[in-house]
């Protein structure tokens, strides 16, 4: 029977672990190209906007017109179409003057790139968010095995402990404390779980995966994060001037926006209709061909509502242009400094929290089995231990995460 309930559980065992999916960020991040949904819905609008560029160029169709005589009353004749009867023909095409088309086709353009600039920037902020969820599923893993730890090791003493106070060689208080420790900690993990849970979820999202995620994070992956970066505001304004997609899409809306005013007016123009006909017998002279020529006169709509919005439209844009160039400033102020700062809390504490640590946890747990300290020593110890572990693994993933956020502030690797 024993035999049995081992093999079940490691069938278990094994079936979890095949449900995880070990991956590094870069695969992460190949995955995530290929497959996110957002990204994949997103390139339509690219596509789209290629496609009114391409309708933008067309010109309208000609218009063909033809009049063939229903009934003649001198002979008492339908359709009297033949040679002696009467039959017209017509073509007209319209001509475009002042520029639309060519201000049309540029407008479209404008907006075709503007697709693609707001297609990056997504991909920008997607990048962040996969980023964020893999490194905080990482860390929480990380909190969670050194809770895991800790509660086997309690879970091994309250066992032992309840079978020493059943046979009244220990008191119930310390059995006691011991449990309320183990609730604490289990508390904690299960808040760790939760938020876990909830990073999982938006990695496999990202993903398009239905497989758990587990992240592989090497010690040469974080300490890229750490290296020093001089502040230097202007050098980082003008990186993310360059780099980052929302800016470039501030000046294509500027520019969009004034090809949009250009063809507005250009609007106002009329455009003329040309064209040719033939009439055999209703003209003037039989067989009559003849050019006509068409234009409106532009007495009441001269466009000047349109082209009043679209000014309106541009100069909105200039001013959203200059509160964007000083809300990059304070994006990249803030980043940098929640990451130094960050960076700097961690190699503060880092030195203490070394291989002398564990072993000082080993030394407190033999001394508290040989009896050589007490339950309150030891139960404070535990405390004090799991915290700061936990802090560590907290600070690591402060300082990746603010370092990330860095990066897309700037939208440029700097680690």
């Amino acid at each position: 029977m024993k035999k049995l309930i081992a093999l079940l559980l490691l069938i278990a065992i094994n079936q979890q672990i095949s449900a995880q999916k070990l991956v590094s960020l870069e695969d992460c991040e190949s995955q995530f190209l290929k497959n996110n949904l957002f990204l994949l819905a997103s390139h339509y609008n690219i596509d789209a906007a290629k496609a009114l560029t391409i309708q933008a160029g067309i010109w309208e169709n000609p218009t063909i017109t033809a009049g063939l005589n229903a009934y003649n009353p001198e002979r008492n004749q339908y359709l009297n179409i033949g040679q002696n009867g009467q039959k017209a023909f017509g073509i007209e095409q319209l001509i475009y003057l002042g520029g639309k088309k060519k201000n049309e086709v540029k407008l479209a353009q404008a907006n075709e790139q503007l697709a693609e600039l707001q297609f990056n920037d997504l991909l920008r902020n997607l990048k962040l968010q996969l980023r964020q969820s893999f490194y905080t599923v990482y860390y929480n893993s990380q909190k969670l095995e050194t809770t895991d730890k800790q509660l086997n090791r309690l879970e091994e003493l309250i066992n032992s402990y309840s079978i020493q106070t059943q046979k009244g060689n220990l008191p119930l208080k310390d059995l006691v404390r011991l449990q309320s420790l183990y609730l604490n900690f289990k508390n904690e993990r299960m808040e760790i779980v939760n938020n876990n849970i909830n990073e999982q979820s938006n990695l496999k999202l990202l993903l398009n995966e239905k497989e758990n995620i587990t992240p592989i994070v090497s010690n040469v992956n974080f300490n890229k994060y750490l290296k020093t970066i001089p502040f230097d505001i202007k050098n980082l304004e003008n990186e993310a001037i360059k780099n980052r997609p929302d800016y470039l899409a501030k000046h294509k809306e500027i520019e969009a926006n004034q090809l949009n005013l250009k063809w507005q007016k250009s609007l106002s123009i009329p455009d003329i209709t040309l064209g040719a006909n033939y009439d055999q017998r209703s003209g003037a002279f039989q067989k009559e061909a003849n050019l006509t020529l068409g234009i409106p006169l532009p007495l009441w709509n001269k466009n000047k509502g349109n082209i009043k919005y679209a000014q309106n439209i541009l100069d909105q844009s200039k001013i959203e242009k200059q509160n964007f160039d000083l809300q990059i400033q304070t994006e990249i102020s803030t980043a940098w400094n929640k990451w130094d700062e960050s960076r700097k809390n961690y190699l503060l504490i880092n030195p203490t929290l070394n291989a002398d640590f564990e072993e000082v946890y080993d030394g407190i747990l033999n001394n508290f089995q040989k009896r050589n300290i007490t339950l309150l020593e030891f139960t404070d110890f535990m405390e004090s231990y799991n915290q700061a572990n936990i802090q560590v693994n907290e600070l690591k993933k402060i300082v990746v995460l603010s370092a990330e956020e860095l990066n897309t502030t700037i939208n440029k690797d700097l680690f």
